[in-house]
């Protein structure tokens, strides 16, 4: 068994789903259950034996004991934060309770679990912490990609709390011994997504007939990555990932979405044919992150993990039907339909001619992890 935190969010509940889907293993989930929390992104995995939900908070150091005491967990998948930038910015002290001192309290728990462990099950225990490449900061226009050797440079009360809470996982590897594994990931899409992102929030509200907000000068560049890939890719840094090493994932988007930077809302919406509702919204005080793109550059003796998803394919299939979360139910009357597309011309009256799906995917390699 393996135990999964914040697994009822949009990354985490991909995960729990993609994991029980290519394997056996059982997952004890436990999400505290705040707004970007649904149970109903599992609801597939009713009366499934192999998964255990717990609403709780990686915060609680009287449950998590009890919890890795009942259950014995080989791993733990640490999705569980908190993770919008604008939200951090009107409300910071949210961001640092559950990203930093959560997964102080978390780590904690964990490593007495593990002290206990016997011999074998401590040398095969694993924490692995997911996180963002948004710790990076922000590139400028002839910038390399960021590195895991990038120095951290975040700015936002969001990146900040995640670079506190990396700091955190690196220090109890190195001061107590703890097995961690980090992953810093780009902009994930996909299945679930909660529509206060940029895509999910330019697909509803050009259903809506709603602006579709773009902040700043609109010259933003961000690398895509779809969710599925992302889940690919913690399966297998969990499995052959170096103990105490970093891990970026990133979409290695292989055409550019700019050099507009409006480019990306337009893709996610021109099936619908309502680009003209974009607007640009006046920039805060802060300064938004102009670029970024990871790059995936390691060691030679590393094993080849295949992206799956390009980013127009991605837009173009079922990544965006949401009727499975009731609270967006008004907007999805699309559940029975077989695809995006068929929804796409059935809600909004266009011939199936004006749809665009896409290409066939492409292969990319998103991450190499050390089978050392």
């Amino acid at each position: 068994m393996i135990l999964v935190t914040g697994g009822a969010g949009f990354i985490g509940a991909n995960f729990v789903l993609d994991w029980l889907s290519a394997l056996d293993e059982p997952v004890l989930n436990l999400d505290k259950l705040t707004y970007a929390g649904n149970p109903e992104n599992l609801a597939a995995l009713q009366g499934d034996a192999r998964h255990v939900f717990v609403q709780g908070d990686i915060g609680d150091a009287a449950l998590l004991p009890q919890l890795l005491a009942q259950h014995q967990p080989r791993a733990v998948v640490n999705f569980a934060a908190e993770s919008h930038v604008d939200r951090s910015i009107h409300g910071p002290e949210d961001f640092i309770q559950t990203n930093v001192v959560g997964t102080a309290r978390l780590l904690q728990s964990v490593r007495a679990y593990w002290q206990g462990l016997g011999d074998a099950e401590r040398a095969a225990f694993r924490f692995l912490h997911v996180s963002t490449d948004e710790v990076y900061g922000s590139l400028g226009p002839g910038d390399a990609a960021f590195t895991e050797t990038h120095r951290y440079e975040p700015n936002s009360p969001y990146s900040a709390s995640k670079a506190a809470s990396d700091h955190l996982v690196r220090a109890w590897h190195h001061t107590y011994g703890l097995p961690v594994l980090t992953t810093n990931c780009s902009n994930n899409y996909g299945p679930y997504h909660f529509p206060e992102k940029l895509i999910p929030l330019m697909i509803v509200n050009a259903l809506a007939g709603k602006p579709l907000p773009v902040y700043g000068d609109g010259q933003q560049i961000r690398d895509w990555l779809y969710v599925a890939d992302h889940c690919s890719a913690i399966r297998r840094v969990l499995q052959a990932g170096r103990l105490g090493e970093v891990y970026n994932v990133g979409g290695c988007i292989d055409e550019h979405i700019g050099p507009h930077g409006l480019h990306s809302s337009r893709q996610a919406v021109q099936i619908a044919e309502v680009a003209a509702q974009i607007r640009i919204v006046t920039a805060r005080r802060h300064q938004f992150t102009q670029r970024c793109q990871t790059a995936l550059q390691f060691p030679a003796n590393l094993t080849v993990f295949a992206k799956q998803q390009n980013f127009h394919d991605g837009l173009g299939c079922r990544s965006y039907c949401l009727a499975t979360q009731s609270r967006y139910a008004p907007l999805c009357t699309w559940a029975t339909q077989s695809g995006c597309a068929r929804y796409h011309c059935t809600v909004l009256r266009m011939p199936v001619s004006k749809v665009s799906v896409g290409r066939q995917p492409s292969s990319c390699s998103i991450l190499r992890a050390s089978m050392a």
